[in-house]
């Protein structure tokens, strides 16, 4: 290891140590390093797809088929997946409680599924659907029926209407709660760790600049530029798993799986 990168490795440890509330903000960087698809870097699944076509309300409605059929290979690259190192470090250093939220960009539920209780989830989850006439939740296996045409599109058994999966859509805002709690843990932080998101999807991406607005101290762990790396204390270019089990190391925090 560099000798630089141990410097930041332990000025991010002894940050963590003084802090009273560190929140954290995790983007797609999280998921890839457990082995999951990219949607926004330069080989990312939005290149492949435009996303206002195909994940969007109005392509629900318009393009059922190709909706729910691209829905269905979401659904299937979850399966099986399992928490990598950031979600591993982020739940063990959360339980020492060196960590007090976790805001995130993703949908995969991987962060819960290491044992991280306190998480925001800004743009929903894939774990659930429900009616969009009626409301009733459904499991994501309703997503997962194979739509070859309008016929097999799933519908909910109580009204017939569309089945939407759990996650916020292109057209669609953002859950009240989830923000308003985002932008308040944002403004409670002394520290402010940015992990693995280039800050590109508002407004959840303004919570860093909050913080520090709110005299945070600000980390950015990011494999590209973010528009606030000119606020933060610590930038550091590499993947941060690595980077977040080293420092849990420096605090003394055993990781399962190892570190």
């Amino acid at each position: 290891m560099a000798p630089e990168l141990q410097q930041q490795i332990q000025q991010l440890a002894a940050a963590m140590r003084q802090s009273r509330r560190t929140v954290v903000l995790t983007g797609a960087g999280a998921s890839t390093e457990a082995g999951l698809p990219d949607w926004r870097g330069p080989a990312g699944i939005w290149k492949q797809w435009n996303p206002a076509q195909i994940a969007s309300l109005s392509a629900m409605r318009k393009h059922p088929v190709d909706f729910y059929q691209f829905y269905r290979y979401r659904l299937a690259t979850l399966r099986g997946a399992k928490p990598g190192p950031v979600h591993r470090a982020m739940a063990a250093l959360e339980q020492a409680g060196y960590v007090h939220c976790i805001i995130t960009q993703n949908i995969d539920r991987l962060h819960q599924a290491a044992g991280s209780r306190e998480v925001v989830e800004v743009h929903g989850n894939l774990d659930r659907a429900h009616c969009v006439e009626c409301g009733a939740e459904y499991p994501p296996t309703a997503l997962e029926v194979e739509v070859q045409t309008e016929a097999d599109i799933p519908r909910c058994q109580r009204c017939g209407g569309l089945l939407k999966p759990g996650i916020v859509l292109f057209e669609e805002p953002l859950p009240e709660e989830a923000i308003s709690r985002a932008f308040a843990e944002s403004r409670q932080a002394d520290l402010f760790l940015v992990v693995g998101s280039s800050l590109e999807v508002g407004p959840v991406n303004l919570t860093p600049r909050v913080a520090v607005d709110h005299g945070a101290r600000l980390g950015i762990l990011n494999l590209s530029p973010t528009y606030v790396d000119s606020l933060a204390t610590w930038v550091i270019r590499e993947k941060a798993g690595p980077v977040l089990l080293a420092v849990a190391r420096e605090l003394g925090v055993e990781v399962e799986g190892g570190t």
